[in-house]
């Protein structure tokens, strides 16, 4: 039984340094023009998620969703944000598809995470992504502001629709009714 386990054990060694010789040999494309493979999406997702679950606190948003907010979370978001995730224009933006994995476009496919994992997402930034850690360069309100924002994108009171319209000359999302849910998104 002890030579079964140690063979084990010395199977799986052996596998984990093939690995990380053919990493450390360039046998791993690291080009970021292609679009990454599913699986790569599905792990490295799924390590995201798992990470956020972990560490991040979960709290909501103290600042209530009040239409200065979430305006105030929406020009943050186009002075900060729209270069990679997409302007309020609702067109895609290429400087964000170039990332490897490329940046979600969230006016195209608003997200449907809580308050808590977008603020962190924002806050923290994500590894080897691209998206950096705001905490140094935003208020942890202008933060919450963002995340309101963001959060609300199919949301919006009338007032904030019509201040979408006149401020980018385009009409927001379509809005969900009260209650209507969205379909259910996984990061994939």
């Amino acid at each position: 039984m002890r030579n079964f386990v140690f063979g084990v054990i010395l199977t799986l060694v052996v596998l984990i340094l093939i690995c990380v010789g053919v990493a450390l040999l360039g046998f791993v494309p690291t080009n970021a023009n292609v679009a990454p493979p599913r699986w790569e999406q599905h792990i490295a997702n799924a390590a995201l998620d798992a990470s956020m679950e972990r560490h991040a606190r979960r709290t909501s948003n103290p600042l209530p969703p009040t239409d200065d907010t979430i305006i105030d979370g929406m020009k943050l978001y186009t002075m900060n944000c729209a270069g990679c995730h997409g302007d309020l224009n609702r067109k895609e933006q290429a400087f964000g598809r170039s990332f490897y994995p490329p940046a979600p476009q969230l006016i195209l496919d608003p997200l449907d995470d809580p308050d808590w994992h977008i603020y962190y997402a924002v806050r923290t930034g994500v590894r080897y992504t691209g998206m950096p850690a705001w905490e140094k360069n935003l208020s942890d309100s202008d933060i919450w502001k963002v995340t309101a924002f963001l959060t609300h994108i199919e949301k919006l009171s009338p007032a904030v629709q019509q201040y979408w319209k006149k401020s980018f000359g385009v009409d927001p999302p379509p809005q969900r009714g009260e209650g209507e849910e969205k379909e259910e998104h996984h990061h994939d």
